[in-house]
């Protein structure tokens, strides 16, 4: 089993007795007494707080009473002699676990004084914590049998910083091949997925806040992004995962969508955010570590920017199937994971986007034919949404900040191109933005210098977050058309959930949690 903790981080008693009732309310499975938090800290004020959380809420919720040495995270930096006394005390009043640096254990005098506190403790346990906050331990496996050579009753708890997310692969991996109560997990943006899967690989714990300001570590997710979101509660070891591939990759609403999908469905199933920095070798060196742990169960991902291409090259390279239209664009947004480790590779942003186009000003297909457009960008967006247009006949040119690479675009699917600077003399019917300039967080940007629009034109903004960008405020002052990216996504996403699942997904749940996420 894997507990859900919430930390309680407070200044004084009161502060935590609040933040305990919000805590249980919230569904946490277990407490995390942070005393070193607490100004006036005593044993006495720890007992009283163990004994309130023992009191709180309609039902019982296990302690863990941590006081943390300032060296590994502590909030307020008390002598050893005095975190020692608070911990013996929360054994005195109930608490089921204290947690302990490994470090500081390895001194007798502390060693000996913990082991009394335990022995005279009818259930007490003892948590050996380590952390690593700036980057991976030089040899994780090692340092968890050393904690259990010490203290082979301990429950092991090894934390590290992970740089890039295949830094959390060695944290997956000694959860796979270690059984016992362990806690492992990678902490900041690249380490968010551990904390996820957690649960998935039986780790003993995984820790949530009760909310943002109370996160008590680097990329601490709240309960309810863990339980609303990720769909904590339904996490087992056989879910199967799937997830988007990004940088950036917090702003994304398909792991919100997908899981709203999966779970309506009553699939076993978990949709994560995949934070992949870097370029080709990264996102290879990504994908290897997936396939290579069979055991995972990835079974699928959506690819966005900036990892298009490199998906289309990492799949021809270990042998994979790329479809036709794919290859064609020169771009994959969705790949499939066989039963053999394999591959599939397919592009849903063509269909998405044309589809998206002819709804949101109008016309039909047909219509395209000649139509003058004007594509901003040059990246794995606008490689699908310019070989629809031309498959189209529509005249396409091509704007990007890297001309060379406008023109290796627009050689491809025989178009004009320009660079940026350009842009204030543009001149046709259809805008359409394929950068992430005027993404959240972002949005007070645009691609376009003002007086660059006119009633006469239709704006298509790919970017969905936020819906209406500094882009589309624009053409709406000029009297433009416009269309927002919403539609594409939704588009995309529904025909990707069928290649995940083989079934077709809610539209309409696709749309309403599109539109619900954004207001939040």
């Amino acid at each position: 089993m894997t507990y859900l903790a919430v930390p309680i981080a407070a200044p004084d008693l009161d502060e935590a007795a609040d933040q305990i009732t919000e805590a249980i309310a919230a569904g946490a499975e277990m407490l995390e007494l942070r005393t070193d938090y607490l100004e006036a800290l005593s044993p006495d004020l720890v007992k009283n707080l163990v004994t309130r959380a023992k009191n709180a809420g309609d039902r019982a919720v296990p302690t863990i009473v941590t006081c943390r040495d300032k060296q590994q995270g502590g909030a307020i930096a008390h002598t050893v002699q005095l975190r020692i006394e608070v911990l013996t005390a929360a054994l005195r009043a109930g608490a089921e676990f204290i947690d302990f640096e490994y470090e500081n254990y390895l001194d007798i005098q502390s060693q000996e004084r913990i082991r009394l506190a335990l022995s005279q403790s009818s259930r007490g346990r003892l948590i050996l914590s380590t952390h690593n906050f700036k980057d991976r331990f030089d040899d994780i496996g090692r340092l968890h049998r050393r904690i259990l050579t010490v203290c082979p009753p301990a429950i092991p708890k090894l934390v590290y910083t992970a740089n890039h997310i295949n830094d959390c692969f060695e944290a997956f991996d000694l959860l796979h091949r270690t059984g016992g109560e362990r806690i492992v997990l990678c902490m900041g943006r690249a380490g968010l997925v551990s904390r996820i899967v957690a649960k998935k690989l039986d780790s003993f714990v995984t820790f949530a806040s009760i909310d943002e300001q109370s996160a008590t570590a680097p990329g601490q997710l709240t309960i309810a992004q863990l339980k609303e979101l990720y769909r904590y509660d339904s996490i087992e070891g056989d879910t199967e995962l799937f997830g988007v591939i990004a940088d950036p990759v917090g702003h994304s609403l398909s792991p919100a969508i997908h899981n709203a999908c999966f779970g309506e469905k009553n699939m076993n199933r978990l949709y994560l955010p995949l934070l992949v920095q870097g370029g080709q070798p990264e996102f290879d060196l990504f994908l290897r570590n997936v396939l290579l742990r069979k055991w995972l169960s990835f079974r699928g991902f959506s690819v966005t920017i900036p990892h298009k291409r490199s998906a289309l090259a990492f799949t021809k390279t270990a042998g994979g199937m790329v479809e036709p239209l794919a290859e064609k664009i020169g771009a994959v947004n969705t790949l499939i994971v066989t039963a053999q480790s394999g591959l599939k590779a397919y592009n849903t942003d063509y269909a998405g986007a044309i589809d998206a186009i002819t709804s949101g000003m109008g016309i039909t297909k047909a219509r395209l034919k000649r139509l003058s457009v004007a594509v901003i960008g040059a990246g794995g967006v606008a490689r699908a949404i310019v070989a629809g247009l031309s498959d189209a006949g529509a005249k396409i040119k091509i704007y990007n900040r890297t001309v060379e690479k406008a023109q290796r675009l627009a050689g491809e699917f025989n178009c004009e191109f320009a660079g940026l600077d350009e842009l204030p003399g543009l001149d046709a019917k259809l805008v359409i933005n394929c950068t992430s300039i005027g993404m959240h967080p972002n949005i007070d940007y645009t691609p376009l210098p003002d007086g660059c629009l006119d009633k006469d034109m239709a704006v298509f903004d790919t970017v969905y977050n936020p819906a209406e960008t500094l882009l589309l405020k624009q053409a709406k002052r000029a009297g433009a058309k416009t269309i927002d990216g919403i539609e594409m996504f939704v588009n995309q996403a529904l025909a990707q959930f069928k290649f995940f699942t083989n079934q077709n997904a809610n539209t309409e749940l696709m749309r309403k949690t599109v539109v619900e996420r954004l207001l939040e």
